[in-house]
């Protein structure tokens, strides 16, 4: 090697380092200012999201009233009242000053499924092992064991998604915040609520009286096929419930269920910030079903619901069943064992939505990363026309009582 030829390789190399230390240099400025960007675009989220006072889901911005009543259950509360309040008093001061907010606070409204959105309260991840229990205790006390098992998949699959992304400031198993609205009560109002990538419950209490609405379901992926959680999957029987219900119809009843046979996108209008969502009923009407299709709507249906603790599921079940004649279904994409799709399912006492959606936070690894992957999956259910969060039960309540407020 000339000299000439090895001054030039060593401004080469010198070069080349230089670059590397640069992009060292912006990659840790980014991490840096990463805080205050996903603090502004939480802000933004929210200013837009909340400017208009709840209404409620509906299909024409007109509220139906007289649909939800303060009324016994005959299901008791105490278990998850007991649990709230084991999980507050394994908390510190300050912990629990951060966690608490007044029962009608706009924090119930403000959630969101992104990575990046900044929560309160306190997370798994910061909470001891004593508290960390505590904190499951409170699901355990309030989801069914199905439930308790797919929010803790979900949390794991966080957990797997870190590991494809060797990124564990932004996903991991223990990322979930936990903040309690009101003080556990007997007979006033309060709840609790759950926030996390792919998974937020909002969990109201009054009396003997649940509503765990909106309820935010997913992953990516929804299978793990690698890592620490390998096997773990999630709403795969949701997915094999819904090819079940669109294949029990007859040609004439798919031609008015199926809204559209293409799918390339997201489809879920229900998420974060839609309180005031407008939605038409579309697709087919229930009253339009043989009794074996009734049953394959109301297990579909269940399959959501029964994440509630058994009781409370059983009391909202009824009320499905009560205004099933008024349930639409509908389907957009194919039908096929390996298909990508949407359905929902909607009445005027519940709004189901299911989604295959467009790779996110692993388009690396997808086939097609502008095609809806079946490794992305997002579910919501929502309490349509003001019951959402309990808002109408909290309504009546402090019309009952103004001096509760």
């Amino acid at each position: 090697m000339t000299k000439t030829y090895r001054v030039l390789t060593l401004i080469c190399l010198g070069g080349l380092f230089l670059l590397a230390q640069q992009a060292a240099v912006a990659v840790k400025e980014t991490s840096e200012q990463r805080n205050a960007r996903f603090l502004k675009q939480s802000k933004d989220a929210e200013a837009k999201g909340l400017a208009e006072p709840f209404r409620g889901v509906t299909t024409n911005g007109t509220v139906q009233t007289g649909l939800f009543g303060i009324q016994s259950t005959g299901v008791s509360t105490a278990p998850v009242r007991k649990a709230a309040d084991a999980f507050l008093a394994a908390l510190t001061p300050e912990e629990r000053s951060k966690t608490m907010f007044p029962v009608d606070d706009p924090e119930w409204r403000k959630w969101m499924n992104q990575h990046f959105y900044v929560r309160q309260g306190v997370s798994f991840k910061e909470m001891s092992e004593s508290q960390r229990a505590a904190g499951i205790g409170l699901l355990r006390a309030a989801l069914s064991a199905k439930g308790l098992k797919l929010s803790r998949d979900i949390m794991r699959l966080n957990q797997t998604l870190g590991e494809l992304n060797n990124d564990f400031e932004q996903y991991g198993e223990f990322l979930y915040y936990i903040t309690v609205m009101g003080k556990p009560s007997e007979k006033e109002p309060w709840g609790f609520q759950v926030d996390g990538h792919h998974l937020i419950i909002n969990y109201f209490v009054l009396g003997d009286q649940v509503v765990m609405t909106p309820l935010f379901v997913g992953s990516e992926p929804a299978v793990a096929h690698s890592g620490k959680y390998q096997g773990v999957a999630v709403l795969q029987v949701e997915r094999t419930r819904g090819l079940a219900m669109i294949h029990a119809l007859d040609d004439a009843q798919r031609k008015k269920a199926v809204i559209r046979v293409s799918k390339t996108g997201n489809d879920n209008v229900g998420e974060a910030f839609k309180d005031n969502l407008v939605l038409d009923y579309a697709g087919i009407r229930a009253d339009a079903f043989s009794p074996e299709q009734k049953n394959l709507l109301l297990e579909l249906v269940g399959e959501f619901v029964d994440n509630m603790d058994d009781g409370h599921a059983r009391v909202k079940m009824s009320e499905v069943k009560a205004h099933l004649n008024e349930t639409y279904f509908a389907w957009i994409g194919g039908d096929s064992v390996d298909s990508v799709f949407y359905y929902r399912v909607h009445s005027p006492v519940i709004l189901i939505e299911f989604d295959h959606q467009l790779p996110a936070n692993l388009r690396q690894l997808a086939a097609n990363p502008n095609l809806p992957s079946l490794e992305h999956i997002h579910a919501v259910v929502r309490t349509p026309n003001g019951n959402d969060y309990g808002k109408d039960l909290l309504r009546q309540h402090y019309q009952m009582d103004p001096h509760t407020r």
